[in-house]
C-alpha cells in the first residue's frame, strides 16, 4: 500500500484546480499557471478542498503510478504558491557569476565568460558575486536549470574548485603529496 498515494492534498483557497477527462491537469495560483498531463490509469477524486488520488488495482504499474501521480500533483500545488527555488555556490579564485539582463554569466576558469539564458519560468538571482539563486514554480525545471548550471563547472575533487549546491559536501583526494612512501 503506497503511504505516499494515498495522502489527501489539501488545496489551498487561492488555488484553482482544472481536471480535463484524460487526467491532464490544470492548476492556478497566485504565481502563476502549470499545465501537466498525468497517467491516465489514476483516478482523481476531488472532495471539499483536497484532491485524493486512488489506483484502479493492485498491478504492479499501478501501485508505482500511485505515489508518483500524487506527488507530481502536489508539486504543482505548492510550486503555484510558494514556489521553488535551488541554491549553488561557486567557489575557486577568480569565480564568479554576474547578471546581464536575464542572462547568467559564468567566469570559471575557462578562456571565456561561460553565458546562459535561463528558460521561460526560471529567474536567476545573485547574492554577491558567488552565490546563485534558481527560483521557478515547475520543480522540474528549476532542478534541471540547477545542474546544467552545476554542469559548466562540477567541483573537482583536489582542491574543491567548481559550482556545487548549497550545502553540498565534496569528497576530497589527497592528491600527489598524500601519496603513502
Amino acid at each position: 500500500m503506497s503511504r505516499i498515494g494515498n495522502m489527501p492534498i489539501s488545496i489551498p483557497a487561492a488555488v484553482e484546480i482544472d481536471i480535463a477527462e484524460d487526467n491532464t491537469v490544470t492548476v492556478k495560483g497566485p504565481k502563476g499557471s502549470l499545465t501537466q498531463r498525468l497517467s491516465p490509469r489514476m483516478q482523481l477524486q476531488r472532495d471539499n478542498g483536497t484532491i485524493l488520488v486512488a489506483r484502479p488495482g493492485n498491478e504492479r504499474e499501478h501501485r508505482s503510478l500511485h505515489g508518483l501521480t500524487r506527488t507530481l500533483l502536489n508539486n504543482m500545488v505548492v510550486g503555484v504558491t510558494d514556489g521553488y527555488k535551488r541554491d549553488l555556490e561557486i567557489q575557486g579564485v577568480g569565480y564568479r557569476a554576474a547578471l546581464e539582463g536575464r542572462d547568467l554569466v559564468l567566469s570559471v576558469g575557462f578562456s571565456h565568460p561561460v553565458r546562459m539564458t535561463p528558460p521561460d519560468g526560471v529567474s536567476y538571482a545573485l547574492d554577491g558575486n558567488t552565490r546563485l539563486s534558481v527560483t521557478g514554480i515547475d520543480k522540474q525545471l528549476v532542478g534541471e536549470e540547477a545542474a546544467r548550471i552545476r554542469r559548466v563547472r562540477p567541483p573537482e575533487p583536489y582542491k574543491g574548485k567548481g559550482i556545487r549546491y548549497a550545502g553540498e559536501q565534496v569528497r576530497r583526494k589527497a592528491g600527489k603529496a598524500g601519496k603513502a612512501k
